[in-house]
């Protein structure tokens, strides 16, 4: 099974990585990075960088390909090479997914007119001006789409798509491998939980400014 993580730059690192922990994982998988034009890509804080092993062209139809997001992601809202390789190896993929605003990045490509998905939580009103049927939950399964709220949500969603893919066993195995068992120390990961104040704060900023 070959499974395709589009990079580019500014993009945010665990959307990208959290997935690919666990999609690794899957019996008989291979996954590749791949980027419009191969080679490092700065992630959104700028001291660490992804490589993109191979073009698109070099992987057209992967049977599972992902989308993250990160601030990176204005930059791909345009139709163009990306949004090319998107919807032709949507056509013959298994599952198409994306982390957080990378679902953006899949509706502007005409990919989820019309279906159920979610985003990163300050991105929600976006996505559903771009004819998405919103929806804020932590994941998102509609037909072979899948999509998965801001960063960490990643994580949840691939071990939920493994499980489809393979089985309750194998995802739950692939969870204990790594050791993934959230206990945060606050309950401030969510606009429903956070501080409201903290909440307000955020909306006018950066994510992580």
């Amino acid at each position: 099974m070959q499974i395709a993580i589009l990079l580019f730059d500014r993009l945010t690192a665990l959307d990208a990585v959290g997935p690919y922990e666990v999609l690794s994982r899957l019996p008989e998988t291979t996954v590749t990075f791949v980027a419009e034009r191969p080679g490092l890509k700065r992630t959104d804080t700028g001291q660490l960088a992804l490589n993109a092993d191979a073009a698109l062209d070099e992987l057209p139809y992967p049977d599972i390909l992902l989308v993250p997001g990160g601030p990176g992601q204005s930059e791909l809202m345009s139709d163009g090479p990306v949004h090319e390789w998107l919807r032709a190896a949507h056509e013959r993929s298994t599952w198409t997914t994306s982390v957080c605003t990378g679902s953006l990045i899949l509706a502007a490509a005409g990919l989820l007119a019309g279906k159920r998905a979610t985003t990163y939580w300050t991105a929600l009103e976006e996505l559903g001006r771009l004819g998405v049927e919103v929806v804020q939950e932590r994941f998102v399964f509609d037909g072979k789409l899948a999509t998965a709220a801001g960063v960490s949500a990643g994580i949840d969603m691939s071990l939920a798509l493994a499980a489809r893919i393979a089985g309750e066993q194998v995802a739950q195995a692939i969870q204990l491998g790594i050791e993934y068992e959230p206990q945060p120390p606050f309950r401030a990961g969510s606009p429903t939980t956070a501080p409201p104040e903290l909440v307000e704060a955020f909306r006018g900023r950066s994510r992580f400014d």
